[in-house]
């Protein structure tokens, strides 16, 4: 069961997906990170992201564009740039139905493009979809190596 990575830095959007999720019965390990940086670092594994085995690679991101620190399309450009993230499936998860933020995460190379629905029962079905496509449907690729740091 892949891990999911929640990036976001609303409080009350986390625990309405967590509720969504919970009635839609998806029940994949589910990691977030409130900013930018965070959500590089956790992707990277640096400083207290370390231990794969607590903070493992997701399969799968959800990606709010407007984050602090470094914003989702600063996010979505550096995953595309990592080795071991280019397969990573990023669904960027807004409020922004911008069209130039559109145009912009697609070529940057977000999988998906998705407005977050207001009411908990849209959401509710939206987390449905994505359990349908992207957790049962889908086939996620094989996770990339990652270089190990050369030795100094």
């Amino acid at each position: 069961m892949s891990p999911l990575l929640y990036v976001d830095d609303d409080d009350n959007d986390l625990v309405l997906l967590q509720s969504a999720f919970k009635r839609a019965g998806i029940a994949n390990p589910l990691h977030v990170a409130t900013d930018g940086e965070m959500a590089i670092d956790y992707l990277a594994g640096a400083g207290p992201f370390a231990d794969r085995r607590q903070h493992p690679l997701p399969g799968l991101v959800l990606l709010d564009l407007k984050l602090p620190k470094k914003n989702g399309l600063e996010v979505l450009e550096w995953i595309r740039s990592q080795a071991a993230c280019k397969t990573l499936v990023v669904i960027v998860f807004t409020s922004s139905p911008n069209a130039s933020d559109i145009g912009r995460a697609y070529e940057l190379g977000a999988n998906s493009f998705v407005i977050k629905p207001p009411e908990i029962q849209q959401l509710t079905e939206l987390a449905r979809r994505l359990k349908t496509w992207w957790l049962e449907c889908n086939q996620f690729a094989p996770p990339l190596p990652v270089p190990s740091p050369r030795a100094s």
